[in-house]
C-alpha cells in the first residue's frame, strides 16, 4: 500500500492547533514565517482590542455598577442626573430594542426584494444600477440621515400623527392616552430612519448569498417546469437562507448601535416610550446627548456603564447570528 506524501507547499499537519502555530513560526522559509507572524499579530490585535474595550467599559462604569448593582442598574427605571443622582438603564434598553426590532421588521422585505430583483429579475445593466444605489445608502453618513429626518421625515410623521390624533379625539378618545403628543419627534421617526439605514446591509449580504446558489440547482428546478417564482421559493431561498439571516442580524447590530440619526429624531426623554408616537431614547443616544454635559463622576460612570451593556448586547447579537447561520446553512456546521 502506498502512502501519500505531502509537498513542501502543503499545509502543515495540526492545522489550527498549538503545534501547527509553533511549526509555522519556527520552521519553513523566512518569508513565510515573517508573513505568518505578521498576520497572527494583527489577528490577535483585534482580539486584544475587543477585550480591552470590554475591560475599560466595565472599569469606567464600575462606580455606577457597584452603587446600583449589575442587575439593578440594568433594570432601573429612573434616570435622574440632576436631583437624586439615581441611574437606571431600562428606559434606554427598551428604547434600543423597540426601535431596532421595529426597524428590522420594516426593512427585511424591502431588502430581500432588492436582492432578488438584482440577482434574479432585473436585466444586467439595471441590476447594477439598483445594486450601486442600494450600496450607496450604506455610505451616507448618519448625520445626513438625521438632518433629512428633521427637515423631511419629522414634518411628514407629525402630519400623520396629527391626523390620527384628531380622528381618535372624535371617534375613540380612549386612544389618546396611548398615542402621545403629535410632535413628530419620537419612536416612529427613529424607526423609519433606522429602517432606511439598514436596508443596504441586509440587501448586500442577501444578494451575495443568492449569487452563491449553484446554477445546477436552478436549472434542475426549471427542467421540471417550475416558474421563476417557484424556483425562488423552492431552490434559491432555502439554499441562501443562512446568508440572508446573517445579513438580517448584521442589520440588527447596525440598528442597535446607531447614534446620531436616532438622537436627532427620537425626542430624547428618560422614560420608556409609551407609544409609537411618543418620544424615547436609546442607549447610544443617551450617551451622545449627555456625555459632554456629565460633570458628576457617578453620572459619567453611569453613561459608561450604559456603553458596557450596549457592548454586551452587540456581542450577544453576533453570537446569535453565528449560531443561526450555522443552523440554517446547508451542510450544518459549514458556516
Amino acid at each position: 500500500m502506498t502512502r501519500a506524501t505531502r509537498g513542501p507547499d502543503a499545509p502543515a499537519q495540526g492545522h489550527g492547533t498549538g503545534g501547527g502555530l509553533r511549526r509555522r513560526l519556527l520552521y519553513g522559509p523566512a518569508g513565510d514565517r515573517l508573513f505568518f507572524a505578521l498576520v497572527l499579530g494583527l489577528a490577535m490585535g483585534v482580539v486584544l482590542a475587543a477585550a480591552l474595550t470590554a475591560y475599560h467599559l466595565y472599569a469606567g462604569g464600575a462606580q455606577a455598577l457597584q452603587r446600583f448593582g449589575l442587575w439593578g442598574f440594568l433594570t432601573g427605571m429612573r434616570w435622574d442626573p440632576a436631583l437624586e443622582l439615581r441611574f437606571g438603564a431600562l428606559p434606554f434598553v427598551a428604547g434600543t430594542l423597540i426601535t431596532s426590532f421595529a426597524a428590522l421588521a420594516l426593512s427585511v422585505m424591502p431588502a430581500l426584494a432588492v436582492a432578488l430583483f438584482v440577482t434574479e429579475y432585473a436585466p444586467g445593466w439595471l441590476g447594477q444600477i439598483v445594486a450601486y444605489l442600494a450600496d450607496l445608502l450604506a455610505a451616507v453618513p448618519s448625520v445626513v440621515y438625521g438632518l433629512w429626518g428633521i427637515f423631511v421625515l419629522v414634518p411628514a410623521v407629525r402630519a400623520v400623527e396629527l391626523a390620527v390624533y384628531l380622528w381618535a379625539a372624535e371617534t375613540a378618545p380612549w386612544l389618546l392616552t396611548w398615542l402621545g403628543p403629535p410632535a413628530g419627534f419620537g419612536v416612529l421617526s427613529a424607526v423609519l430612519v433606522l429602517a432606511i439605514m439598514i436596508v443596504p446591509f441586509t440587501a448586500s449580504v442577501a444578494r451575495d448569498a443568492i449569487r452563491q446558489v449553484p446554477a445546477e440547482q436552478r436549472e434542475a428546478i426549471y427542467a421540471l417546469g417550475a416558474t421563476r417564482w417557484e424556483v425562488v421559493r423552492t431552490a434559491i431561498l432555502p439554499y441562501a437562507r443562512g446568508g440572508i439571516v446573517a445579513g438580517v442580524i448584521l442589520a440588527l447590530a447596525r440598528a442597535l448601535g446607531e447614534t446620531m440619526a436616532v438622537t436627532m429624531v427620537i425626542g430624547n426623554t428618560h422614560q420608556i416610550p409609551s407609544s409609537l408616537f411618543g418620544p424615547g431614547a436609546t442607549m447610544a443616544s443617551v450617551i451622545a446627548n449627555e456625555f459632554t454635559e456629565a460633570v458628576d463622576d457617578l453620572h459619567l460612570s453611569s453613561l459608561v456603564a450604559v456603553g458596557f451593556y450596549l457592548f454586551l448586547l452587540a456581542v450577544a447579537v453576533h453570537l446569535a447570528a453565528r449560531w443561526l447561520v450555522r443552523r440554517l446553512t446547508p451542510g450544518g456546521r459549514a458556516a
